[in-house]
């Protein structure tokens, strides 16, 4: 073999290499970036627990604020989280209980109103109750925990507007429905926070990091694709954009779905860049799927990075309260912004799915 040939073999192995390190490299820093946002997830659920528990230890109009800003603090990083579903990994198996929606109020109120059907309130109780009667049938998660904070809403220009006086001591089984349906988020998020933490050989981040780069690789593109168009860019805007129902948005209680929409597209964006900043202000910076695919494709890197960054503004366009962007005509500024936002969405998982093509992530026999 010529000195020609063997440089041309030096210089292939080496690249192959350098590829399986990158690769490496990315999947370890997704799982690094997983763990700080269910973390940051479960921090604030325990701070919205608390925040709770002193509503229902003293109930006024200002506890009641108070638990109703923890509950949309605490959406915040699980928002973000949700790029992480899809792939069958752990939140996939509980995620019915943490972020099922849309909630039927009558449901739940049922429940509280009628011991005589629901004697008893308690965790197994209530989880058994959860979806029992179709898909709206909720009963427990965070739309469950918003319903009870805030109400129906029947405000044109705001959120739902539910008397703290509902929690007086008098009101024991709604009282105690609110408590246990908090304890139990808390507890849900501690189970994806330990699937996730670091140096724990028998769960789920372990077997994710051992396993191949092309599976991992496949599930974090998935993830990201599948958000981007089939719940984010389907579920929860287009659905609600063509129908004009205010029970077809995502937190409609609340009225913070356009905050939903933002952090959703900001929770893919991390997961490009390698970025994600944690509620201490602490920035998790490393590579992410964009350093790959520069190796493969600067061109298209360039592109994915501009249609991530055009999603954020998009849904950060849209006008709140999301309610009353989606009525009116198409040429109304809402539905404008909207529609905006669900192309924008579609395009970039049209190219996430060109990424997988790309770097060889298509489907294979295992």
């Amino acid at each position: 073999m010529n000195l020609f040939r063997l440089l041309i073999l030096f210089l292939t192995v080496t690249a192959a290499y350098a590829s399986d390190t990158l690769k490496t490299t990315v999947i370890r820093h997704y799982a690094e970036i997983v763990s700080a946002t269910y973390s940051d997830s479960l921090k604030s659920a325990e701070d919205l627990r608390t925040s709770i528990h002193r509503f229902l230890d003293a109930p006024s109009k200002e506890s009641l604020a108070a638990a109703r800003a923890a509950w949309i603090a605490a959406r915040t990083p699980y928002l973000q989280s949700e790029t992480f579903r899809f792939y069958e990994g752990p939140v996939d198996q509980i995620d019915s209980r943490i972020n099922s929606w849309p909630v039927d109020e009558a449901y739940i109120e049922s429940i509280i109103i009628h011991p005589e059907l629901h004697p008893t309130l308690s965790a197994e109780s209530i989880a058994a109750l959860n979806e029992k009667d179709g898909e709206k049938s909720i009963s427990i998660g965070f739309h469950a925990i918003e319903f009870l904070l805030w109400g129906e809403d029947h405000d044109r220009k705001g959120p739902g507007d539910r008397s703290h006086q509902d929690y007086l001591p008098a009101n024991e089984r709604r009282r105690s429905y609110l408590r246990i349906v908090t304890d139990m988020l808390v507890s849900d998020l501690k189970i994806l926070d330990a699937d996730w933490q670091d140096n724990r050989p028998d769960n789920y981040r372990a077997w994710f990091l051992a396993s191949a780069h092309h599976q991992s690789l496949r599930k974090i593109l998935h993830g990201m694709g599948a958000l981007s168009a089939t719940e984010l860019a389907g579920e929860r805007l287009t659905v609600a954009y063509e129908t004009k129902e205010q029970e077809d948005e995502h937190s409609c209680f609340s009225d913070t779905t356009q905050t939903d929409v933002i952090y959703n597209a900001v929770g893919i964006q991390n997961i490009f860049s390698g970025k994600y900043k944690r509620l201490d202000g602490t920035l998790i910076d490393g590579p992410g799927i964009e350093a790959l695919l520069r190796e493969a494709s600067p061109a298209l890197a360039d592109e994915l990075s501009a249609q991530l960054t055009t999603s954020v503004e998009a849904a950060r366009s849209i006008p709140a309260p999301f309610d009353q962007a989606f009525l009116g005509p198409d040429t109304s500024e809402g539905r404008i912004a909207i529609h905006r936002t669900i192309r924008a969405l579609q395009q970039q998982a049209e190219t996430i799915a060109k990424v997988a093509s790309l770097i060889g992530l298509k489907e294979k026999r295992e």
